[in-house]
């Protein structure tokens, strides 16, 4: 069997990573239709916590909790709460079109931030391949000049925080258990988020369906939060990055599924210029390997 290297894992952790959070998305918005979004993410990340100490236990990360304790994870959990409050500021007070805009910027900031501070080479065909799949974001979501505001701007500076939080995970030495820095990371958040919102809402009881809708976003997010981790520490970040746009992929799926909304002539541009360039990201990479292989 063929051994996959470090940047195929690092693909694959990215797409399960982009599955997990846009599901995670589908059913928090689900149960925010009964509750107040604030104790929605709240729940959730109880959930969370519970589901992600069980798999520490099981994996024997919990006895190795104290390995968090060092700036690399600090930086981490520090860039996921707060990416969290100022990004769902702004999706909860304007139009999701600019949002998932402002967001598809990621890729280009990370893979900017590796070349910069990590000094990865990144190639002139990577960068052409992360803007073309931008161009094709832009396709699909098409964000008007008008709707840009004040929460744009919260979206965008969320962003940078989720680049700095990719970035600082880089930089967690290979020994520190994956599900270590995940628990921290849920846990850092939740508290954040409930101490940020509880005391401008009103939370009410939910029932069992919103509590299901609670318990699966809490898994699916758990998978994004464990497979970012793996794909940000395997895989060279400028061949990993272009494939968070998978996430506008699923997004349409779930829209067409759950909401009915089907993809116009643009949308379906869009989705195969993100998929082109997802594929060529993937050839190149194999290309490179063999070339490297036979020196």
């Amino acid at each position: 069997m063929t051994k996959l290297s470090p940047n195929t894992i690092g693909i694959i952790a990215m797409l399960f990573s982009s599955m997990g959070f846009i599901f995670n998305d589908a059913l928090i918005k689900l149960a925010a239709e009964q509750l107040p979004q604030g104790e929605a993410i709240f729940l959730r990340g109880a959930f969370g916590i519970t589901f992600m100490t069980l798999a520490a236990w099981y994996t024997g990360a919990l006895a190795n909790m104290r390995q968090v304790i060092r700036p690399s994870v600090g930086l981490r959990v520090l860039g996921e709460t707060v990416a969290t409050v100022f990004y769902l500021a702004a999706l909860f007070r304007s139009p999701i079109a600019v949002n998932t805009a402002i967001l598809q910027v990621l890729p280009l900031l990370v893979t900017a931030g590796s070349a910069i501070f990590l000094h990865e080479v990144v190639g002139w065909r990577r960068w052409t391949a992360i803007a073309v799949g931008f161009c094709g974001v832009l396709l699909i979501v098409r964000p008007g000049l008008e709707g840009f505001t004040i929460w744009s701007l919260s979206a965008l500076l969320g962003v940078f925080f989720m680049a700095l939080r990719d970035l600082s995970t880089r930089r967690i030495p290979a020994h520190v258990p994956t599900f270590s820095v995940a628990l921290a990371s849920i846990t850092g958040t939740t508290l954040a988020i409930g101490a940020l919102m509880k005391p401008f809402e009103v939370w009410i009881m939910p029932d069992l369906v919103t509590l299901a809708y609670l318990a699966g976003a809490a898994l699916f997010i758990l998978v994004g939060f464990v497979s970012v981790i793996i794909a940000m520490r395997t895989g060279e970040i400028s061949v990993v990055a272009p494939f968070r746009y998978s996430i506008v992929l699923w997004a349409i799926l779930l829209g067409i599924v759950i909401w009915g909304e089907y993809p116009d002539p643009a949308t379906l541009a869009g989705i195969t210029i993100i998929i082109g360039t997802g594929i060529y990201t993937f050839v190149r990479e194999r290309k490179a390997r063999a070339q490297a292989a036979r020196g």
